[in-house]
């Protein structure tokens, strides 16, 4: 595959852009070569600037449920922006994109809009705390809730401490109350309420990690979050950005039947624009302002270009849809597991809904982070470049996770089992 206007694109916003990339993962610093620039994305497919032809299986890292460029969502934007992009003052789509969240997540009295999943967990920790009137929060190695400074931690050793900054430029004084423990763990878990249950605010988790692999967790651990909240007053908050809507139910929240009480959101429920949000029952939400005394808010928050792109995404989000990504996803395990398992490699694929991660190791899928080999990065940089060089994008990390589009076919899952093929043989005959 010719890349060369994608490398001289990269050469040159280098000397603009830090590491010439406004995210870090996108640096393809962990598989080789240097990232794909794109030059047209439509439906399941994108086009770099060299004129390559790329299935595109990270759709925009999650957002683009229906692919790229979606017809709909196109003309809702279009029809909205011509009434101004944005207006710093309440409009109607934000109540028609709030009572779509609300009828996915029963759980939700009310919405709160925010400009990213970011910006949704932390303002929902900062809800927790002001509502409960405590500062301490439990979070989950191998979670990633965002830059949020208090949650950019990792864990110490010993059986739980504190955390630790886990990048510089955070002050030891904001991950003080911050507390770690390791998924999949119900003992760890109990022996942190024992020891800071009058203090704790809060507990955050994606209830189906999807940012440091897919780790799939068991209901029971999840319920056993939920008995130790409500035993010691703390609230439990779910980080469904990824997940959200991922599923008939609308998350997880609803496919395993654990309800938290607070849920964060963003990625499909803004179509491919920036918005996320939070929302929970009413007694817990109107503790924020204008109502209580919790303080947050935002210039773009309910942006009417996001609600519009946010509302069309969800139309389009019905019964007929989620059958044809089960199916998707179905004949996808089904096909890279033979493949997988004739060429004995050692990967198997992890599937939930629309959701994929090819997970490196033989052994049983990880429920923890700390259970993925250590060579994880070495045996995907390979597969990922023998891929893209036979037209499939995946992610340029060994711990993203896959996505898959209503605007894909069987087509395109067959090409990509096919080329999966291909590479593995290459790799067996070059070692």
């Amino acid at each position: 595959m010719i890349r060369d206007v994608s490398n001289a694109l990269h050469a040159e916003a280098s000397q603009h852009l830090v590491g010439g990339v406004n995210s870090p993962v996108r640096a393809f610093k962990s598989v080789h070569g240097t990232p794909i620039y794109v030059k047209d994305a439509q439906g399941a497919v994108l086009t770099d600037a060299d004129n390559n032809v790329l299935v595109d299986f990270v759709q925009s890292w999650g957002p683009l449920i229906h692919g790229h460029a979606h017809p709909s969502v196109l003309r809702a934007v279009t029809k909205t922006m011509a009434r101004g992009t944005s207006y710093g003052a309440p409009h109607v789509g934000e109540i028609r994109l709030a009572r779509k969240v609300k009828s996915r997540f029963p759980l939700v009295d009310l919405v709160r809009f925010v400009s990213s999943g970011t910006e949704a967990v932390m303002s929902a920790i900062r809800l927790a705390r002001g509502f409960t009137g405590r500062d301490t929060v439990l979070k989950f190695e191998g979670c990633y809730h965002g830059h949020v400074d208090a949650l950019m931690v990792k864990a110490g050793s010993g059986l739980a401490t504190f955390g630790i900054a886990s990048s510089p430029g955070i002050p030891a004084s904001t991950v003080e109350t911050t507390v770690v423990a390791s998924l999949d763990d119900e003992d760890m878990v109990d022996h942190i309420f024992a020891e800071h249950g009058a203090d704790m605010a809060a507990v955050v988790i994606e209830p189906m990690p999807a940012n440091n692999g897919l780790l799939v967790q068991r209901p029971e651990f999840l319920q056993h979050l939920r008995t130790r909240c409500d035993e010691h007053g703390a609230l439990l908050i779910f980080d469904e950005v990824i997940t959200g809507f991922r599923f008939r139910e609308g998350g997880i929240t609803g496919h395993l039947g654990v309800t938290p009480d607070l849920v964060a959101l963003g990625k499909v429920i803004g179509g491919g624009l920036p918005v996320g949000a939070y929302g929970g029952p009413a007694h817990i939400m109107q503790a924020l302002a204008p109502l209580g005394p919790v303080y947050q808010a935002g210039t773009l928050s309910g942006n009417p270009l996001a609600m519009a792109a946010g509302c069309a995404t969800l139309d389009l989000l019905d019964d007929e849809a989620h059958a044809h990504l089960d199916a998707l996803g179905e004949l996808l395990e089904r096909r890279v597991s033979v493949v997988l398992e004739r060429h004995g490699h050692p990967m198997r694929l992890v599937r939930q809904a629309s959701l994929f991660w090819l997970s490196p190791g033989g052994d049983a899928p990880p429920r923890r982070s700390d259970l993925i080999p250590g060579d994880a990065g070495v045996l995907y940089a390979d597969v990922h470049q023998g891929l893209l060089e036979r037209g499939y994008m995946l992610a340029p990390s060994a711990y993203e996770v896959g996505f898959l589009s209503t605007a894909h076919r069987s087509e395109h899952i067959e090409g990509f089992v096919a080329a999966l093929d291909e590479v593995l043989t290459a790799l067996e005959v070059k070692s």
